[in-house]
């Protein structure tokens, strides 16, 4: 189980917010964010926009890899993009630690679309890991 206050910290993330995007579940090494795609969050083509599924999975890997309460920054983010969505879809992002290795940790994080159960990106992001908590 995470700190109360640690994944109260992580909750607080302005961006994720801003965006309506909803940190559901904060484990140790783990976390799921959800949202519901808006008429603004399309790309001129009509589908959700690759910066919003970018996104979604990258709150969910901040949640994950800060959750033990130890900084975590980016290095490393690779997205695949495999799937379009539009409004209404309610978008799930669920990241995973796969190996923590001293100062950094590798993260598989997917994006799945709920009603079609349908995998919408899928990602591979690593990060640095600071000596400092932010708790």
């Amino acid at each position: 189980m995470v700190n109360p206050d640690i994944a109260a910290h992580i909750r607080k993330d302005g961006y994720a917010n801003w965006l309506g995007a909803a940190i559901e579940v904060i484990e140790p090494g783990y976390s799921r964010v959800s949202l519901v795609v808006t008429e603004s969050m399309l790309n001129f083509h009509g589908m959700t926009h690759g910066g919003l599924l970018f996104s979604l999975g990258d709150i969910a890997f901040a949640a994950a890899s800060n959750s033990h309460g130890q900084i975590a920054v980016a290095l490393n983010v690779a997205t695949s993009f495999l799937r379009a969505t539009g409004v209404g879809d309610h978008l799930v992002a669920e990241a995973k630690e796969v190996h923590l290795g001293g100062p950094t940790a590798l993260y598989d994080i997917v994006v799945f679309e709920t009603n079609s159960g349908q995998l919408v990106a899928k990602t591979q992001a690593t990060v640095y890991r600071k000596r400092d908590s932010f708790v």
